[in-house]
């Protein structure tokens, strides 16, 4: 293992991820589900292992086979997606008939199905992308920038869930709406 390698994808990603988008996923997912916290990080982590070790040959495909402008509105409006998604009441509740086990499943599902698209194009993909170019060994890539995206997410999940405590979550629901809207308008006009 080579462990420069790893360190410094690490340290790069846990910078990067900073105040970025997947971050405020991680939040909003928290806020959403406080009582899945458990499912959340693990549905961070697989979604990352998976998104960071296919980062440089999905990259290389996507910009083989899709122009720069055609993914901006694909990223564009996608966010606006889930903003407008999360203005949406949630109807998972704690019913005493559901089941905890089957709820955490489910959370971890949305988990990495919504991480991993929200990644594509993003920032620290195309940092390990950058990464898995200049050192060839790509384990220690993945294995590092993984550990900077757990590094920048894992707290933020616990915050989220000490967030709804304090604030009525139809607030959380409303800046995080708000916050991804913003993000894909900024994306359709700004690219």
């Amino acid at each position: 293992m080579d462990f420069s390698a790893l360190a410094l994808s690490s340290g790069v990603v846990a910078l990067a991820e900073m105040g970025d988008k997947t971050q405020l996923l991680s939040l909003m997912l928290a806020a959403r589900y406080p009582k899945q916290a458990l499912a959340i990080i693990g549905g961070i982590f697989i979604a990352t292992i998976a998104n960071h070790a296919c980062a440089a040959f999905l990259g290389h495909w996507l910009t083989t086979f899709v122009s720069p402008d055609m993914l901006k509105w694909i990223l564009g409006l996608s966010f606006l997606g889930i903003g407008l998604w999360l203005l949406v009441p949630d109807h998972i509740d704690d019913a005493a008939g559901s089941k905890v086990a089957d709820r955490a499943f489910q959370v971890f599902i949305l988990t990495v199905g919504l991480f991993f698209l929200a990644e594509m194009g993003d920032k620290t993909q195309i940092a390990t992308i950058a990464l898995g170019a200049k050192y060839s060994d790509v384990f220690s890539v993945t294995v590092g920038t993984t550990l900077g995206m757990m590094l920048a997410n894992a707290p933020a999940v616990w915050i989220g869930q000490k967030f709804t405590k304090r604030m009525p979550i139809k607030w959380v629901h409303a800046v995080a709406a708000i916050t991804f809207i913003a993000i894909g308008v900024t994306t359709l006009a700004l690219g």
